[in-house]
């Protein structure tokens, strides 16, 4: 009925599983939904997922989770990920604390199929500003990120087309930005220490480099520290105070 053609009959079934997710506090309804968006892309069932309530967020996210370590349905659930983090839910600051940022960020550091990268990224980019506060736990991680899709962009370890190559070096550019936007006493860091390095001097040269050339000297780099950057006081204060970009 979630296909349905009959707009009547879709918002019918619409209302009935909006109704049911209010009155039923438990995961089945929210599994099943997954499991059917899965098997047949239903925007109709993605609409819904994408508008979950607490309490169902722990359970979707449970369920994403599930299925991001099966690597047949790892694609189409980061995809499903990226619908819902987009819509900004209410109860987007939980995404700090569920193991599925775990599974996200491991996916990330191990995963070889480019178009899975490429999605990945694009969702951790959209969750960066909703979580600040877990940049001091997984600081490492992001920046590690970083150099691997970076070394992706310039030896092509999978061979893939020339066309995956753009669309990833455009995925990476993108997380370059988010993160010396929001950390960039931390980036600039980590930039030295690890393109000091001889094996990753190529690296810097030919796709770290242009990026960089491409923004401004960042404010935190003369008036912050490392520290104060990570600093969770700091996010609490510019939300109130927000910097026009």
């Amino acid at each position: 009925m979630l296909d349905s053609t009959n707009l009547v009959v879709l918002e019918d079934i619409t209302a009935a599983f909006k109704e049911n997710l209010a009155l039923d506090r438990g995961p089945m309804l929210v599994n099943t939904l997954v499991d059917f968006y899965l098997e047949t892309g239903s925007q109709q069932a993605l609409h819904i997922l994408s508008t979950l309530q607490e309490p169902h967020d722990k359970h979707l996210l449970d369920k994403i989770n599930e299925y991001m370590s099966k690597l047949p349905t790892r694609l189409p659930t980061l995809s499903l990920l990226g619908h819902v983090v987009r819509r900004q839910p209410s109860w987007k600051h939980k995404l700090s604390q569920a193991p599925l940022l775990l599974s996200l960020l491991k996916c990330l550091k191990t995963d070889t199929d480019i178009v899975v990268l490429i999605t990945g990224v694009l969702v951790l980019i959209t969750m960066l500003p909703m979580i600040p506060q877990s940049g001091k736990q997984y600081l490492h991680d992001f920046f590690g990120i970083f150099g691997r899709l970076s070394s992706w962009c310039l030896k092509n370890p999978g061979h893939v087309a020339e066309i995956y190559l753009v669309h990833l070096h455009a995925s990476v550019y993108s997380l370059f930005h988010r993160l010396y936007g929001m950390y960039p006493c931390n980036f600039v860091s980590f930039l030295r220490s690890h393109y000091s390095m001889k094996e990753n001097l190529e690296t810097f040269e030919d796709v770290v480099k242009p990026m960089m050339e491409h923004v401004r000297i960042h404010p935190e780099l003369v008036t912050g520290s490392k520290d104060h950057e990570l600093d969770p006081r700091r996010y609490r204060k510019e939300a109130r105070n927000p910097r026009p970009l």
